[in-house]
């Protein structure tokens, strides 16, 4: 064990965290995700939610403020009624670590597309709807 680093990071996620470079993105996928089919680099996380694990990835993780944004969520599907209520706990956890941290939407198979060019995907037990978030790795500044 080392200090100042969240519990609930595998040594596998804290590799990939640390072998991740300026502007490489990773994907937090719920339980319904496509990960295995999109992505050769894949981790499990049943069991854990987004949240939690989104809150520890950003203790360690700069986001890229070259980029536009910072993170993107999947955009509910049209003709679909579901409001993603998790948004908001996700907004809340990257103000809480990052405040100028911004958010794109993208539509569902754009978002997948995307996924396919990402570092990794972290395949969790998310099981709220359009639960998923991408982040864009940045730098730290001297």
């Amino acid at each position: 064990m080392l200090k100042k680093i969240p519990k609930i990071l595998s040594p596998e996620l804290v590799r990939i965290l640390m072998e991740m470079g300026h502007g490489d993105e990773l994907v937090l996928a719920d339980a319904n995700y496509p990960g295995h089919s999109l992505h050769s680099k894949v981790i499990r996380y049943d069991g854990i939610g987004i949240p939690q694990l989104l809150d520890a990835i950003l203790e360690l993780l700069p986001l890229d403020h070259y980029a536009p944004h910072q993170a993107v969520f999947m955009s509910v599907v049209a003709g679909d009624p579901t409001e993603p209520v998790i948004w908001s706990t996700y907004e809340a956890i990257l103000a809480k670590h990052d405040e100028e941290a911004t958010i794109e939407y993208e539509e569902r198979f754009d978002f997948y597309n995307r996924s396919k060019q990402s570092y990794a995907i972290i395949v969790t037990g998310e099981e709220a709807l359009y639960g998923n978030v991408i982040l864009k790795k940045g730098v730290i500044k001297a």
